[in-house]
């Protein structure tokens, strides 16, 4: 696993960087905020112009880089909060595309995110479902149409999307639907969630869609299993990004902040504290660079099914624990004023609370390396 990266790749992270310092500092997203679904058309539009929309896409439709790129992107959004839907638009659904979609609909659906004039969000997750493991909404084929009827529960930034992209049950496995959310039969519950993004609940009542708005063709579930795979891997990047900008912050108040006529930061028994958390915070970013090491892989095997599922997991049980433990230490460390909202270290905590509850908590993830690392000393033994 290469843990090490190039000049080019680099140069990429400290461009992303320095845009996002200079256009998305606190007080620009505190703004974006206190719009209505926390997003900025202005913003979205000049990450289409910087090329950061295109990261991660096949280059015969414009894309620049790969899984890596994407991953150190996905550090810079968690280091400057950034609320614009990123991870549903350019490392779930994007992929999912290319994956799964034909020529045509890459061609026609593709350059369009890079332009930035079609924001996406993934709707497979249902209320009776745990972490998506189950899908009931269901697609009947009705001619040359498809009836669909169910409903999608916590769809990230679903209340911005211009397209869902709806798994549903069919004949023969999964498939998933290209779904206008103004369309006749479609229902959008739109809300905000705790750390201010937002989402949507999606309900579909006898929605009639042409054989068209399916996704390619063939079963989806193994191309809806990667894509979940690589939103936990995005995830984990931008917890890393997230935990090493609440490090800093922290480092900074203990510095300012005095007690018994001195910094805090000179008491040894919070230098420990702080050592900890650029601990877990080191190690996390290991575990986010083998998860999206993982993804990049593209063996189609069941063996490597099993060791991509297990390791992104791993990773995801990993981070989350992390992000845990520096969110709470770096609150503590501020005192009454960690829950202020006018310090960042408030939105970096919520922030870490939600992406370790999003696509299966640590507890969750723990239980699937469990039974991986069982089924493979079963076969061992056997």
């Amino acid at each position: 696993m290469q843990f090490e990266f190039d000049e080019e790749q680099l140069a990429l992270q400290e461009s992303v960087r320095r845009f996002l310092s200079e256009r998305y500092d606190f007080e620009s997203r505190r703004g974006c905020l206190a719009t209505p679904w926390g997003s900025s058309d202005e913003i979205w539009q000049a990450f289409a112009e910087q090329g950061f929309l295109s990261i991660g896409l096949p280059e015969a439709h414009g894309g620049i880089g790969g899984a890596t790129e994407l991953m150190l992107t996905m550090e810079e959004i968690g280091r400057a909060l950034v609320l614009e839907p990123y991870l549903s638009t350019v490392a779930l659904c994007a992929p999912l595309i290319s994956d799964q979609g034909s020529e045509a609909q890459q061609a026609d659906l593709l350059p369009r995110v890079a332009a930035g004039t079609l924001k996406l969000a993934l709707a497979h997750g249902e209320v009776d479902a745990r972490y998506a493991s189950t899908v009931r909404t269901e697609a009947r084929r009705s001619g040359d149409s498809y009836v669909l009827n169910g409903a999608k529960s916590t769809v990230l930034d679903g209340a911005l999307a211009d397209l869902l992209l709806v798994s549903a049950k069919v004949e023969k496995g999964l498939a998933v639907f290209l779904v206008d959310p103004t369309a006749p039969g479609v229902h959008v519950a739109r809300y905000r969630t705790q750390d201010g993004r937002s989402a949507a609940d999606v309900t579909l009542k006898d929605l009639k869609l042409p054989a068209s708005q399916v996704l390619g063709s063939g079963d989806a579930t193994t191309a809806l299993e990667r894509a979940v795979e690589r939103g936990i891997a995005a995830l984990c990047a931008e917890a890393v990004g997230a935990m090493e900008a609440t490090n800093a912050a922290t480092i900074e108040y203990t510095k300012s902040r005095k007690q018994f006529g001195q910094p805090i930061g000179r008491f040894q028994a919070l230098q420990h504290r702080m050592a900890d958390m650029f601990v877990q915070a080191t190690q996390a970013r290991s575990m986010g660079i083998l998860a999206a090491g993982r993804c990049a892989a593209r063996g189609n095997s069941s063996d490597d099914a099993a060791l991509r599922r297990r390791d992104v997991s791993a990773a995801k049980c990993y981070v989350g624990k992390a992000a845990r433990f520096v969110g709470q230490q770096a609150v503590q460390l501020h005192g009454g004023m960690g829950m202020a909202d006018e310090l960042a270290v408030s939105h970096y905590f919520k922030r870490l609370t939600m992406i370790d509850m999003t696509f299966g908590d640590s507890t969750h993830h723990l239980g699937v390396v469990s039974d991986a690392i069982l089924a493979e000393s079963s076969q061992e033994e056997a």
